[in-house]
């Protein structure tokens, strides 16, 4: 089976795992949703992930998730940029995710990043998604 959308996959994983209150919840490794786990974890959304190696040469990613008094660190977890529809944007169209609540993951030319850290930096990129 194919999958078009790996990292809509990755996203769906999440929010599944947290509805039904799961501490941890596992994907497929790749490149591009590790760099996004990195920038989940330095956020404080997830606790943290580990790659774990199979017998078989199939990778996957072991992503703790972070509960708040037992209300998920994640309220809701969006996909933007889709296969059908990509989604880029200037540096100067980025606008706040949930009046700077929460944050909007980036693919830039200097890396995967959120877009506080991309108006730093003056770049902008393809808009992976938004948490919040």
């Amino acid at each position: 089976m194919s999958m078009n959308d790996p990292l809509g996959d990755m996203l769906t994983r999440i929010r599944n795992a947290l509805e039904r209150r799961r501490p941890k919840v596992s994907t497929p490794a790749s490149n591009l949703r590790g760099r996004v786990l990195d920038v989940l974890q330095e956020e404080g959304y997830i606790r943290g992930y580990a790659r774990v190696d199979h017998r078989s040469g199939v990778s996957e990613f072991e992503i703790e998730l972070k509960y708040n008094n037992g209300q998920p660190a994640i309220r809701e977890i969006k996909r933007i940029s889709k296969p059908g529809r990509r989604v880029y944007s200037q540096v100067k169209g980025l606008s706040p995710v949930a009046n700077g609540l929460g944050v909007a993951i980036l693919s830039t030319p200097k890396g995967v990043m959120t877009d506080n850290r991309a108006r730093d930096e003056k770049v902008g990129g393809e808009v992976l998604c938004s948490i919040f």
